[in-house]
């Protein structure tokens, strides 16, 4: 039997958000017996075979790799405790129940806020000025297993859904570390959650990337960082006779005041340079013109049109 600071892991993931973790425990005590991840996928424009962010760091680390598509259907290795996470399928209960400790997920979000495949994204897009990370047993419905750990980290106000993935993705790691550490000396406590707090988090589509400037500023600054980088929020930006100037992703934005409203239309770029809503007005910060980086819009209006009465205008 292994002891408190050398447990046999098996780690299930696919997403970038694992690999924080992934890489602290093979610099741990423990031993990652078992990598499983999903199958490669054919991505980019030669549709070229590339492994999952944490099939490639697995395979680079010389760490025992199964990449499968159907985790249930495999025989694995012996093993204390199974960590899942950002994996990407259910895991029957003979699966999860393998281990000698059992299975359990970091979840990121507050639980039971949050459920679901995108709450980074949510959690933005709601307005939340706090999240954090959950360490749970995994079950068999979505995100409701027993709560064994949590953090909570401020949401900044410029923050987007890419960065604060990056920041959850660290902070998960002492957590998981921690909770593997109570179940193996027996010291884990299990908090069932409170199904009538619960909420859930779908994943984004690019429907709903699609700017409306006819809604309120402060919903459109959160709908644009809380989908970047993905799906991101398109627009083009036209001249008044509607002949489009350029193209762009907008990166972040806040609300502001502003005195102009009714001499602008819904999108308009006003003469403080704002763009005009529904309700208040959007002060673009930075923006990823099409084909280059991100930049503040300070730098991108040195070189390009960003003037009164051009209108921006969403790009399904």
């Amino acid at each position: 039997m292994s002891d408190a600071t050398g447990l046999k892991i098996i780690f299930a993931g696919s997403g970038e958000f694992g690999l924080p973790t992934l890489r602290a425990l093979q610099k741990s005590k423990h031993e990652v017996v078992q990598v499983v991840t999903k199958p490669d996928q054919r991505a980019g424009r030669g549709r070229r075979l590339t492994p999952t962010p944490i099939g490639h760091q697995a395979a680079d680390r010389g760490l025992p790799l199964l990449r499968t598509g159907n985790i249930n259907a495999e025989v694995l290795p012996p093993a204390d405790l199974m960590i899942v996470i950002a994996f990407g399928e259910k895991i029957s209960p003979e699966k999860v129940n393998h281990p000698r400790l059992g299975s359990i997920n970091l979840h990121a979000s507050r639980l039971p806020k949050l459920r679901g495949a995108a709450p980074i994204n949510g959690a933005i897009l709601n307005g939340e000025r706090v999240t954090g990370n959950s360490v749970i047993r995994l079950a068999q419905k979505m995100d409701a297993g027993a709560i064994l750990a949590q953090s909570q980290i401020e949401i900044g106000p410029l923050e987007t859904a890419g960065e604060l993935h990056d920041r959850l993705a660290v902070d998960g790691v002492d957590l998981v570390l921690k909770v593997a550490a109570q179940l193996a000396n027996g010291t884990a406590v299990e908090l069932p959650q409170d199904e009538s707090q619960a909420t859930l988090a779908p994943k984004p589509s690019r429907e709903s990337a699609h700017l409306d400037f006819a809604r309120p500023a402060e919903q459109l600054a959160r709908q644009i960082r809380g989908l970047y980088p993905w799906p991101g929020c398109r627009v083009r930006i036209c001249d008044a006779e509607g002949s489009e100037v350029a193209r762009m992703r907008l990166v972040r934005a806040k609300a502001v005041e502003s005195d102009e409203g009714p001499r602008w239309m819904p999108g308009e770029i006003t003469v403080a340079g704002t763009v005009q809503c529904g309700a208040a007005a959007l002060e673009v910060v930075e923006v990823q013109p099409e084909g280059r980086t991100a930049m503040p819009l300070a730098d991108y209006r040195r070189g390009h049109r960003w003037q009164a009465g051009l209108q921006l205008r969403a790009i399904d």
